[in-house]
């Protein structure tokens, strides 16, 4: 049995997935806490009949607050709530599929050296297909990384990081994610939850997603900027190498910074330059 229930969506009519609905007694007292499922939809526990405060918060919208009658069955209804996005935050790119470019997206990989210095290799060949739906959270992003592409400016070096101590490449020559999942945290900060494919090991992560904008190109085109940030450890992808023992430190630290910057074109394919 429910009790004090709503529907949030955005002013266009999109559900909003994720809204905290808070409940006080005319004390400031919380009396309820309840959380908006995919449809938009949130209700709470039953509650003593009277009047209640009912605020709504989102992230990257506007906090709304109502009056709540709880009638002697327990149960209210606050309807259909629209939210307002916060001023100043970025209007999302139109929904449909985008295709990553890959002259202008970059992923960077950082790692510490002999615990005193950092490694920088550039991963060069990306491609991929973002979709973006409506609510922005049913999104799904799929790319892919050649892992012989890495090029840390030594070619002594790439030649180690490519053969089987490290990335193994010519066994496993492909890097992959799969979004599995999209959540906002601010006005254009968001967590892009996957699935990251490496060295035969398939293992989730989360990436700090920070969304740049959208709008047309000199090519008669209309391009979407993301950048995105994790951290990953190579020993849970089977890349256990580890050199320069007698010293205590490892050649190449366990902790991988991984740093991304993707352009974005709309449509199925890349338009001719």
């Amino acid at each position: 049995m429910t009790g004090l229930n709503a529907r949030i969506q955005t002013a266009e009519g999109w559900a909003v997935e994720g809204t905290v609905l808070t409940v006080t007694d005319m004390s400031g007292h919380q009396v309820a806490r309840a959380v908006s499922d995919a449809k938009g939809a949130v209700d709470t526990q039953p509650l003593p009949p009277g009047v209640y405060t009912a605020v709504l918060t989102a992230a990257g919208y506007n906090p709304v607050a109502r009056t709540a009658q709880i009638g002697s069955d327990g149960t209210g209804s606050l309807g259909e709530i629209p939210l307002q996005p916060v001023a100043g935050s970025v209007e999302p790119p139109p929904p449909g599929p985008w295709t990553i470019d890959p002259v202008h997206t970059t992923v960077v990989a950082t790692a510490r050296h002999l615990g005193i210095a950092s490694i920088r290799a550039r991963f060069s060949e990306v491609n991929g297909r973002i979709v973006i739906g409506r609510p922005v959270e049913q999104s799904s992003v799929a790319a892919e990384i050649k892992a012989a592409s890495l090029d840390s400016g030594i070619k002594m070096r790439d030649d180690h990081l490519r053969s089987p101590d490290f990335l193994d490449v010519d066994t496993f020559p492909t890097i992959s994610f799969a979004s599995t999942g999209l959540r906002q945290r601010g006005a254009d900060t968001w967590t892009l939850a996957g699935e990251l494919t490496l060295h035969g090991e398939r293992r989730p992560v989360e990436l700090d997603l920070t969304y740049g904008g959208w709008g047309p190109d000199p090519w008669g085109g209309v391009r979407a900027a993301f950048h995105a940030e994790t951290q990953l450890h190579r020993n849970e992808f089977a890349i256990n190498y580890n050199a320069m023992v007698r010293a205590g430190v490892a050649a190449i630290g366990t902790t991988v910074k991984i740093e991304i910057d993707v352009e974005a074109v709309q449509g199925e394919s890349l338009p001719q330059m």
